[in-house]
């Protein structure tokens, strides 16, 4: 019983992470703070985990990291709508 409840605990934590992310950032269209690569590695480790418990039959494997893979597109595809765009001859980050 305390395995399942710590499963529980671990699977609950882990989906609900990215959720301030998502809020915060659609609500500020900020995203200068949000790496893109910690985004794309996020993304490919929770598609990673949903293959390894479809593999291992382990739905709650798989059902949590399907949960953190939509919202890992989301935080991506918000990143992408919200930055800023430049110019070839912006030189203000040089």
């Amino acid at each position: 019983m305390v395995v399942i409840i710590v499963g529980f605990i671990a699977s609950f934590t882990s989906t609900i992470s990215l959720l301030p992310q998502i809020y915060r950032t659609y609500k500020t269209k900020s995203v200068e703070d949000l790496s893109f690569l910690m985004l794309i590695n996020f993304t490919i480790c929770s598609i990673s985990w949903v293959l390894y418990g479809i593999l291992t039959n382990t739905i709650s494997v798989w059902i949590t990291n399907i949960i953190m893979t939509i919202f890992s597109f989301i935080l991506l595809i918000l990143k992408i709508c919200y930055q800023p765009k430049r110019t070839r001859y912006d030189t203000s980050n040089n």
